[in-house]
């Protein structure tokens, strides 16, 4: 899993993270409409993740090593980074704006910092602490305190959920990843991340059938049209968006990024995807954000930043890769999550 570090690979890789903050951060924006024309957030979660697993089997039948050797990696990541994250996102931007629903996601890493360092009680900078203070305040801007809460108490709550979400993938990698591949020896192959998002995807479409019960989605929906800000869009080159470009394309090109990048850099450019999501809403759906709220989201993503880039680098050797490379919480935060 040693990436190459030049120039042109530098170069390469930044371009495939950036394709990758577009391709997640037009998710929610593609997913919206549908929701607004009668699919069930729930429904429209199964759809993406279903589809991008059948696009995804051939993957997973090149790695099925990887059921026999990383059974617990896969399950972590197909609840967490793909069923939990997903479902409670897609809830979430069915009640309050795509824009706030991301950057309220942006707190995992406060959150990751939070674990560290009250649960493991293992050390963590000023720096970082830092962080976590200025996303929560930028938080406080963006949903408006100050107004009462203007915003969906339980939007808020489920988007809350899809970080906590996010914070119970980082955990999992960090137990069931990076020790277990020190363990196995310096020889010892890593589960490449690829097959990890196969599996997830295959894994996670089977808990959305279980909780969705896609038999009753209203399927005359999809032959139809969906309003985008006025617009009357096809329902199904919507859901083909969902599907390919923001489920397939944008974690391909995420893991794919991490490998040519270091974490950390990939993990900057990641912090787009909220700014992408936030622009592409306004211009698409017309969700309008104020002053106040712009310069709180603003806040907010400096603030998961400098959470992100200033937690200790791991000791050198072999890490392990999860979903895009991700490596274990408190030694460096994963640079990559499991965006919507």
């Amino acid at each position: 899993m040693h990436a190459s570090r030049g120039s042109q690979g530098r170069s390469a890789g930044l371009g495939l993270a950036l394709v990758s903050a577009f391709a997640f951060g037009g998710s929610g924006v593609a997913a919206k409409p549908l929701i607004e024309a009668g699919l069930d957030p729930l429904h429209v979660v199964w759809l993406r993740v279903a589809g991008a697993a059948l696009i995804m089997l051939p993957v997973a039948w090149r790695h099925r090593n990887l059921v026999r050797e990383r059974p617990a990696l896969l399950v972590g990541f197909g609840l967490f980074a793909v069923a939990g994250v997903q479902a409670c996102y897609f809830a979430a931007i069915s009640r309050i704006p795509v824009g706030v629903a991301l950057l309220v996601e942006y707190l995992a890493p406060a959150l990751v910092l939070g674990w560290v360092r009250f649960v493991q009680r293992r050390p963590v900078t000023r720096a970082a602490a830092l962080g976590v203070v200025l996303a929560v305040t930028g938080l406080a801007c963006v949903v408006e305190v100050w107004a009462g809460l203007r915003f969906d108490a339980l939007g808020l709550m489920l988007a809350l959920g899809a970080a906590c979400c996010q914070v119970g993938y980082f955990v999992l990698s960090d137990h069931g990843g990076q020790d277990e591949h020190a363990k196995a020896g310096p020889r010892a192959e890593p589960p490449h991340p690829v097959g990890v998002i196969a599996y997830g995807l295959i894994i996670g479409a089977l808990v959305l059938t279980a909780v969705a019960r896609p038999w009753t989605m209203d399927r005359s929906i999809l032959g139809g049209t969906a309003g985008m800000n006025g617009h009357e869009v096809p329902a199904w080159l919507l859901l083909g968006w969902v599907v390919l470009l923001a489920t397939v394309l944008a974690y391909v090109t995420g893991v794919v990024s991490v490998r040519l990048l270091s974490p950390q850099v990939a993990g900057v450019v990641a912090c787009l995807e909220a700014v992408i999501a936030t622009v592409l809403a306004w211009v698409l759906l017309g969700e309008h954000l104020s002053a106040p709220q712009i310069v709180g989201g603003l806040t907010v993503l400096v603030g998961a930043f400098i959470a992100q880039s200033s937690a200790p680098r791991p000791p050198s050797g072999p890490v392990a890769s999860g979903a895009a490379g991700n490596v274990a919480a408190g030694t460096e935060l994963p640079a990559r999550r499991a965006a919507p």
